[in-house]
């Protein structure tokens, strides 16, 4: 499962009424260069080139479910996916999710896969999302 690590900015951001998580259109972009905490929104992310099954700008998120229980709140997504083609898309270590709604597209968080990833042609990567904990919970 990902594991999303928060932008600094993220929390002011919440308590300012920049997210509205259960309506705004929220997308990952892919980068091969670290993002920094400090970063707030997404021109200060270095995006993969566009092409071969990536769009510049990345994927929307199909958000399935957006609510507290017991002042838990939970952000469930739909898995996110990429196919490569016609041949190999750019190298890839982060997935970076910010909120295209919001002026700036403000920054959410980040999953760092580890290492750098590389579609071949025809292959596809799934960024596997939790249906039971979600992209994100907060207490």
């Amino acid at each position: 499962m990902a594991t999303l690590t928060k932008f600094y900015c993220f929390c002011e951001d919440l308590a300012e009424k920049v997210h509205n998580l259960g309506s705004d259109t929220l997308r990952f972009m892919l980068t091969n260069t670290a993002p920094s905490l400090s970063n707030t929104q997404r021109t200060d992310i270095t995006e993969i080139a566009a092409g071969n099954g990536y769009a510049t700008n990345g994927q929307s998120v199909t958000v399935t479910s957006s609510a507290q229980s017991s002042g838990l709140y939970t952000l469930i997504a739909s898995d996110v996916n990429w196919t490569a083609t016609p041949s190999a898309m750019a190298a890839f270590r982060y997935a970076v999710l910010y909120n295209d709604t919001s002026t700036s597209d403000k920054l959410i968080g980040y999953i760092d896969f580890g290492y750098s990833i590389t579609l071949s042609a025809g292959q596809t990567f799934t960024i596997d999302l939790d249906q039971t904990s979600g992209l994100l919970y907060m207490s």
